[in-house]
This record gives C-alpha cells, sequence and structure tokens, in this order.
C-alpha cells in the first residue's frame, strides 16, 4: 500500500474510529495491523512482531489457524445462528466438553466476553443465594489489582486502577476489595508466616466483621495477570477454597487470562489440589478469538436450585451460545489436546522462559515471576526500596522492544507476558533475548 493510501487510513481513523485505551496524550501513531502468522502480526508496511501477550491473552492458537476457519465456515454452512431459547448441536457439545475438561459436573451458560462471564456469574451467584433462602448475602470480595471486567455491574469486582472509572451515583453496594498475596510487595509487611496464609487470615477476618451472612462470593484469578502478573502459590486458592466452604461463600474462580493451558495446566485452579470451584468463568483463549464466545459454568450444586419451577435464570445473551463460536471452541479444544499444548506450555517455560529470571541481575529488575507461560517483570529505580521505574523509562522500553519487533502489555512498572501456546522455542527464544538486550540498554 502506497503511502498516500496510508495517511488516509489514518486520517479517517482519527476522525471516525473510536480506540480502545486511546489516550490524546500519546503522540505516537498506532499500529495497523493486515495480517498475520503463527504468533506474529505483520503490519501495514510489512513488518512482523511478535505478540507476547496473545494479543490481550486471546489469540491461544495464534494466526493461520486453518482447522478454525474451516471449522468457522462448515458451521456458517449448516447453521449460522440460532435461538439461545432452543439448541443446537455445537453449543450442546461444548457444553459438555467443559464438564469434562474441569473434571466435575458443571452446566455451562455462554455469553459473549469475559465481562459479561463474570457479570453472570455476580447474578447467579446472587440469585442462588436467594433461592437457598439466604437473601441477604449480597456482598462479593476480590482483590486489589485484580480485573474482572468493565461493564458496569463487574466493574465493582474489577479493582485494577487503570481499567476502574467511577460513575458516581450508578455503582451497586456490596463490593469488598482485599490486597493480593504479593510475595514482593508483601501486604502486612514480613511475617513469619506466608503471605498467602496472611491474606487468607485478612480475608477470613473481613468475612466475620462484615457477617457471613451478607457475603455471596469470592472472585479469584489463579494469576492476577493485569494487575501486575501476581502470582500466589498453589496453597492460597486452597486456604480461600476451606474458608469459602466455612462460610457458605461462593468460590467464583476468573480463568478468562489463565485456562485452556496457559500456566501449564488446563486451568489455573487446577494447580491447586483439591479445589473444585462452584463457578467457573472463560472466554478469551475458548475460540482462540476466532469468535467472540464466554463461559459461566457453575457446579451441579448451584445449577439444581435453577432447574426447578419459578427458578428461571434472569439473564439473556442474544450471541451468547453461538453455534459457529461453539463450533470454533470444539475444534480449538481438540488441537490443545491432539497437540498436546498444555505439556508443551509446561516444558518451554522450563527449558526457555524460566531464563526471564536470570534478568534479576539487571540492577533495573527488581523480580521475575512466572508460571507457565504468564510473566511478569517488575522494574525498579532501586532494589532496595523497590521504587517502582517510571513511566517514561517504562514507555521508551516499551517503544525499544517494539522497534525490534516486540509486543507485550505494561502494567506501571511492570511487564507482562502471555505468548501464544502456539509459540516456537525459537519465538520465545527472540523474546527473551530481546528483553534482555532492551533492559541492559536501560540498566544503571
Amino acid at each position: 500500500m502506497i503511502n498516500t493510501d496510508i495517511e488516509k487510513l489514518y486520517e479517517k481513523a482519527n476522525k471516525h474510529l473510536w480506540q480502545d485505551l486511546s489516550d490524546a496524550d500519546n503522540e505516537s501513531r498506532p499500529q495497523i495491523a493486515v495480517d498475520g502468522e503463527g504468533a506474529w502480526s505483520i503490519d501495514i508496511d510489512g513488518k512482523k512482531y511478535f505478540e507476547a501477550t496473545s494479543v490481550h491473552s486471546c489469540l491461544n492458537l495464534g494466526y493461520g489457524q486453518q482447522e478454525l476457519i474451516e471449522a468457522a465456515t462448515e458451521q456458517m454452512k449448516k447453521l449460522a445462528y440460532f435461538t439461545p431459547a432452543k439448541l443446537q448441536v455445537p453449543a450442546v457439545e461444548l457444553a459438555a466438553k467443559l464438564s469434562e475438561l474441569f473434571q466435575g459436573d458443571y452446566t455451562t451458560f455462554f455469553s459473549t466476553s469475559g465481562s459479561e462471564a463474570n457479570e453472570v456469574a455476580l447474578k447467579i451467584a446472587r440469585q442462588y443465594h436467594i433461592q437457598t433462602g439466604n437473601p441477604g448475602k449480597y456482598k462479593f470480595i476480590s482483590h486489589y489489582n485484580g480485573y474482572h471486567g468493565g461493564t458496569l455491574g463487574i466493574q465493582g469486582v474489577s479493582s485494577t486502577p487503570v481499567f476502574k472509572s467511577d460513575f458516581p451515583g450508578m455503582t451497586a453496594p456490596g463490593f469488598i476489595h482485599v490486597l493480593p498475596p504479593y510475595d514482593y510487595r508483601p501486604p502486612f509487611g514480613q511475617q513469619t508466616e506466608s503471605t498467602e496464609q496472611s491474606v487468607a487470615k485478612h480475608i477470613e477476618k473481613v468475612i466475620q466483621l462484615e457477617g457471613p451472612e451478607t457475603v455471596a462470593g469470592i472472585f479469584i484469578e489463579p494469576v492476577l495477570f493485569a494487575g501486575g502478573c501476581i502470582i500466589p502459590s498453589p496453597e492460597y486458592l486452597q486456604l480461600i477454597f476451606d474458608i469459602c466452604k466455612k462460610y457458605n461463600i461462593l468460590l467464583i474462580v476468573d480463568e478468562v487470562v489463565t485456562g485452556f493451558g496457559k500456566t501449564g495446566k488446563w486451568f489455573g485452579f487446577m494447580h491447586s489440589e483439591g479445589v473444585q470451584p462452584d463457578i467457573i468463568t472463560t472466554a478469551k483463549g475458548l475460540a482462540s478469538a476466532y469468535i467472540p464466545l464466554a463461559a459461566t459454568s457453575v457446579s451441579e450444586k448451584i445449577y439444581s436450585t435453577f432447574n426447578r419451577k419459578g427458578n428461571r435464570f434472569k439473564h439473556f445473551s442474544t450471541m451468547g451460545p453461538h453455534p459457529v463460536g461453539c463450533a470454533v471452541a470444539l475444534k480449538s479444544i481438540e488441537i490443545i489436546e491432539r497437540e498436546q499444548l498444555v505439556t508443551k506450555v509446561a516444558q518451554l517455560s522450563q527449558t526457555v522462559l524460566s531464563k526471564l529470571h536470570e534478568l534479576k541481575s539487571f540492577n533495573i529488575v527488581g523480580d521475575v515471576r512466572g508460571i507457565g507461560f504468564l510473566y511478569g517483570i517488575e522494574l525498579v529505580n532501586d532494589k532496595q526500596t523497590k521504587e517502582p521505574l517510571s513511566d517514561e523509562t517504562m514507555s521508551k522500553i516499551a517503544s525499544a522492544c517494539e522497534d525490534k519487533g516486540l509486543h507485550f502489555a505494561m502494567d506501571d512498572n511492570a511487564i507482562r507476558l502471555n505468548p501464544p501456546l502456539v509459540s516456537t522455542e525459537e519465538d520465545l527464544r527472540f523474546l527473551v533475548d530481546t528483553l534482555a538486550t532492551v533492559l541492559n540498554k536501560f540498566n544503571k
């Protein structure tokens, strides 16, 4: 494409397209993507970029997956759409497959995004307690640095500053935030017990002070990815699971980012032995972003209370169990199983991505944390005080990496990485080497 055509595209975009996360203070022009291959996107000038966060943690199977394209095409030929109020084969088969993957009896409500999946979880939990004789249970506990969506209801559960907006007079009561189990910056200072134990004890104390009869659910991400890639130990979810059982509180596990292999297991909660969530939400990698699709899966204990006369769930998602999306998701899961990609993630995490820990030798690298393909690198001005690296320097690091063909996400002073499942060993070595080269230039 000639330069004049590119300029016209930018003019149209500036005038007509409301770009997500756009910032008028940012004078740099965004990339215009036109193609993709595997874990790499290609811009309008032909330059390739390794998508080290799977483009918002969505593109699990990368670009150009012909089997997904064919699955969508074949389903479109047969049944492009059907009402969620009746049945169609792909949705039935996908719901059953999810239950199998969760290793429990789950029933799934389909929707279109992670925000909606978590909004549905919120409503299900509230209605469940009403139906079981506990109408006073309306409060939800979640973490600061957590992100569960941007719609008005679920935004009360989210608490990642960069995504959190205030709408005075429109937010609902009953949302309680607690500090996360953040080993690098312990919320209660250095203690003899683990950070996970101290945070879990704090949550139990909060429940007791609020009144267990008022708390409906606890929202947990196995990895708080959007809040800086904070990774609790498997012990943490076990402790929260026990607290939930003790006080008749629903454990709602948000697997929107961590699901479908990203942690080296099928789902993040599976690292915590004995934990079986009451509600599991998935999206993003569910259909590898080839079609928007999300799911809210509930245990038999919960669904049985809805499967009674007069207890119909009061929510409807027009595009939820979309037959094309469900067909693509089934094929995506088939590819992950056939290619043994979950095992591959666990192996490459150890053999290649673990080398990211060597970056801690740099003066500006305060912490490196990772599990599977999920990694966070926290940058600091001073290792002793842990003073965060400035926004200006973080932006320069991101620009330097982009110049070399590497895209990643940032939260304040943390670099977040979450490459596609299909990333090759060569791709991941490029990621590690590029970061090492660029960070070395900014090292003090």
